[in-house]
Order: structure tokens, then C-alpha cells, then sequence
């Protein structure tokens, strides 16, 4: 059998080839390692006699092939299983490890020329920073890799890719420069596992923290021991069953909760916003609405309350109150009643033209408090608004550079003064804004440092508490969990929560303006 086609397709050539090819093969071998003695080829090789080597140094492990027009200069470790394909190009100080296939006309140059520019570059001094190449990696044809380059095992280096940075184990890569497009075998996060250990924990311990809260003679939740019990506090007890158990709290049946949350008096001092915010979202996790649908105001009257929200002194309150003005609309439209002429027009239309666009916010600086109110008053009136119904915020960019600047504030940020509040606040819009792309890898961090923090706040069969300073309870719990979730999924591990937030911290738009 003729062996020319071997010199361009080696890989079966100890298979495939007559033995006196074979021989012949061995014997070009010895004489390589004759002249070379620092060379050594290993065992079921394949060097053709078509490849130009020209090695100081020559490491080649066993069962690995040289190809026709492959032409090797420099220091060269080569590890077992690895194909060098025609007319591939590996020179200067490189280290390549087992099972690696590489393309045809790809260049691996682990060398460089200096560049000062009053001497010719033929006359420029040689530097070597080294390549090295992990284990398993396939590198397509065309793709070139430059000197000072490390490529972790099992990378793809996709064709015609050029790499001018450390390529992670695992990834697959593509571009000029090149870039990771996505993952081969995605990273070991030690991050990803403490998520998915908070998230069992959390289910695991959820009935014990509803019961912790239980007051049997009462036959409600209060927010934690010894409270008196709340609107509110029912309807995180919901929230957090439907969470973790996925289901409603054991203590009642279906029907009972959608009988007390819906019929719950509001002289017990519970803001009737949250009527329309909690009461609303614990009904709709039940399968409920309101028996009474919530007032709207006329769309002339809506914009006189907007005018006279306190958005210069406390953006928060103002946007406390959009919320509701957008959740009332929201069950009204559920409940098939038409909302007065207007009405959603005139509420995003106010928000859209008094928004700054140099913050995105609504709401100025205040010495003792900075950004926090306008930041806590952008998430609730947004959440209520855009986010509720799928409407996109408008200067979303200058939303994440206000966000960013406000997450650096040591007075609420620092790890010890955290609370559920001011994170929510801060990751929510940070998600609702993600698609943009701006400052992604500020942004990711953030939300990575916050998350790790996040983690440690859980209180072994008592959930979380609200604040540093707070007992742990049903409403820090049922917002920690959310925020777990939100950070998280911008940090890219939120599949290892297996869990997503379906009541009113819910993601997705819950209805359309359409």
C-alpha cells in the first residue's frame, strides 16, 4: 500500500499502513533521533517526511503524528495522542498536553520580536514568554495563538480564532481577539455549590420557619414570635410556601387563606397599599383575586396625586405609592374591569417625562442619606410599572451608573449594614436593566459580592432576618429569598436555586400594556 496519503492523514496509519511502511517509518525515526539525540519520540508515532522540524528540543509522547507541511522550530513538549495537521506551524517555547487535535494552518508562536522603533524588526531581539496548552483542547484550523498564552484542558479554540489572552479550562472560544462564547464544561464555582446548599436548606427548614411564626389560638402569622399578627405577615407566609413547599401553608386549607387575606381589616394600621401589593399577589398565588377590585383614580386625578408625591424629599414614599397606582391596575385588568380613560398612559407618561435622564432616576441627593431614597424609590415605582408589564425603563445605562455609585455607599453597603430592603433595591434594577450590556462585569461582581453575603444570612430554623439588627421573620425572609434569586441569576447561577419567585417578586412582566 502506497503510504503518500499517510503524510496528510496520519491517524490511521498504524492501522491501515503495509508493514513495509511501517518499517520505513521506524527507520526515519531512528535516523531523526540519531541526529537529534535530545529528541525523543514516543511509541506508534507518525512524523512525515513532508513536515519541516527543525527542534532544539522535541518531546513528542506516544501515538501522537506530525502531518505534511507541519514545520516545528524552538523548545517543543508534545504531549501522547496529539495531532499536529498539515501545514500547522508550532515554534518557540511550547508546551502542548495529551489528546489535543489541532487544525491544519494553525500557528502556535510562543515567541515575539521587540519593537523599538529605531532598529529594523530583522535586527530586533527575539523574546519568548512560552505557550502552554492543557490536556484534551481542540484547536480548529486557522486559529493562531501568541506567545505569553496559556489554554486550559478541554477548551475549544474554535476555527480562525485568533488568541491573545489565557484561554479557561473548559471554555469555548472564538473571534478576533478571541473571546468565550460559551462553555464546553462550564467552571467549578464554589459559589454555584453554596447557592445550591442555601437553596436546600432553605426547603428543608421552610416548614419549621412558617411554624415558628404560627400562633395557633390566633389561627394567623404573626411576622415572628411574639408579634402581633399582620396582613402582611400572612401574605409572606404564603409567598414563602409557595417558594420552598409549593404549596399553601399547611395551618390552613386553600380556601381559608383566600377567605382571611381577602377580608383581612385594615384597622389593624397595615398601609393599604399593601392590600393592594401583598393581600393582591398572596390572592393571585392562590388561585384568587380580590372579591372588591381597587379603586383607580380619574386620569386627571392621578396626575394631580403624582404632582404632589413627596419625589424631591422621599422617593421611596412617591415611589411606594406608584406601586400600588400600577398593582391596582394590574387586578383591575385581571378582573376584566376597565380602567378609566387614560389611565396607564397618563401614569407612564408622567414617569417617562420626569424621570432625570443624568440619573435615570426619579428623586435628587441628600447629604445624610445620599442616593438611597431615589435608588429604594426607582425599584418600587418600576416594579409596579415597567417591570410589571413588560414596558422597558427609559435611560436604562444611566440607571446602572447611578445603581453602581449608590452599591459603594459604606453608610448601607458596608457587609454589616445591609438589609432587604436596600439590596433588593439595588438588584432588581440592575437585573431589569441587564439586557443592555453596560458595565456587565462591574455589574456581575456586585452582584457575586452581595450574593456570597446573601448566603450566610440564614438562621438555622428561623429563616432570615430583615436587617442586622432584627430578629429573623417572615418578611425578611420572603424578601431574602427573592433577592437570592435576582442576584443570583445576574451572577449566572441561578438554576442552582431551583427555585423562582412567582408572587410579587416575581421576574417576569406579569401582564402587558397590549
Amino acid at each position: 500500500m502506497s503510504v503518500d496519503r499517510f503524510q496528510h492523514s496520519p491517524w490511521s496509519f498504524w492501522t491501515e499502513a503495509d508493514a513495509a511502511a511501517q518499517v520505513a517509518q521506524l527507520e526515519a525515526q531512528a535516523s531523526l533521533r540519531a541526529a537529534h539525540p535530545e529528541w525523543r519520540i514516543g511509541a506508534h508515532c507518525f512524523v512525515s517526511d513532508l513536515a519541516a522540524i527543525d527542534a532544539d528540543v522535541l518531546d513528542l509522547g506516544d501515538r501522537s503524528y506530525v502531518a505534511a507541511g507541519a514545520y516545528l522550530t524552538g523548545t517543543l513538549r508534545i504531549g501522547r495522542d496529539v495531532s499536529v495537521n498539515p501545514y500547522t506551524v508550532i515554534r518557540g517555547d511550547v508546551v502542548i498536553g495529551d489528546a489535543t487535535r489541532i487544525g491544519a494552518h494553525t500557528s502556535i508562536l510562543g515567541f515575539n520580536h521587540t519593537m523599538e522603533p529605531d532598529v529594523e524588526v530583522r535586527l530586533q531581539p527575539l523574546t519568548s514568554r512560552g505557550i502552554r496548552i492543557g490536556d484534551d483542547v481542540w484547536i480548529g484550523s486557522h486559529v493562531v495563538v501568541l506567545d505569553g498564552v496559556t489554554v486550559g484542558s478541554r477548551a475549544v479554540l474554535a476555527a480562525g480564532a485568533i488568541v491573545t489572552k489565557d484561554v479557561p479550562a473548559g471554555a469555548v472560544i472564538g473571534g478576533n481577539p478571541a473571546r468565550v462564547l460559551k462553555w464546553r464544561v462550564p467552571p467549578v464555582d464554589p459559589l454555584r455549590d453554596a447557592v445550591a446548599t442555601f437553596a436546600d436548606t432553605a426547603r428543608r427548614e421552610a416548614s419549621v420557619v412558617l411554624e415558628r411564626s404560627w400562633q395557633p389560638d390566633a389561627g394567623r402569622f404573626a411576622d415572628r414570635p411574639g408579634a402581633a399578627p399582620t396582613l402582611r405577615a400572612q401574605c409572606d407566609a404564603v409567598e414563602i410556601a409557595d417558594l420552598l413547599l409549593a404549596e399553601t401553608p399547611p395551618q390552613r386549607d386553600a380556601a381559608s387563606w383566600r377567605e382571611l387575606i381577602d377580608t383581612w381589616p385594615l384597622d389593624d394600621g397595615t398601609d393599604p397599599s399593601y392590600r393592594v401589593l401583598c393581600a393582591g399577589y398572596a390572592l393571585d398565588l392562590l388561585g384568587a383575586s380580590f372579591s372588591e377590585r381597587p379603586a383607580l383614580l380619574a386620569s386627571a386625578d392621578l396626575v394631580t396625586a403624582l404632582d404632589a408625591l413627596p419625589w424631591a424629599t422621599d422617593a421611596w414614599a412617591a415611589g411606594h405609592e406608584v406601586d400600588a397606582y400600577g398593582t391596582a391596575l394590574l387586578w383591575c385588568r385581571r378582573a376584566g374591569a376597565a380602567a378609566p380613560a387614560g389611565y396607564a398612559e397618563t401614569l407612564f407618561g408622567w414617569l417617562v417625562t420626569h424621570t432625570d435622564p443624568v440619573s435615570g432616576v426619579w428623586g435628587e441627593p441628600a447629604p445624610d442619606t445620599g442616593m438611597l431614597l431615589p435608588v429604594n424609590g426607582f425599584y418600587r415605582a418600576t416594579r409596579g410599572t415597567f417591570a410589571q408589564f413588560g414596558v422597558p425603563v427609559p435611560h436604562p445605562e444611566r440607571v446602572i451608573d447611578t445603581v453602581l455609585a449608590h452599591a459603594g455607599d459604606e453608610r448601607f453597603f458596608a457587609p454589616d449594614r445591609r438589609n432587604a430592603c436596600n439590596v433588593l433595591d439595588v438588584a432588581h434594577p440592575l437585573w431589569l436593566t441587564r439586557s443592555t450590556g453596560h458595565r456587565t462585569t462591574e455589574v456581575v461582581a456586585l452582584g457575586r459580592d452581595l450574593l456570597a453575603d446573601a448566603l450566610t444570612r440564614w438562621v438555622p430554623l428561623a429563616g432570615i432576618s430583615f436587617g442586622p439588627d432584627d430578629e429573623p421573620g417572615l418578611q425578611g425572609t420572603e424578601m431574602w429569598l427573592a433577592i437570592v434569586w435576582y442576584l443570583a441569576d445576574l451572577a449566572g447561577l441561578a438554576d442552582a436555586l431551583d427555585y423562582r419567585p412567582r408572587g410579587i417578586h416575581r421576574p417576569e412582566s406579569v401582564d402587558s400594556l397590549a
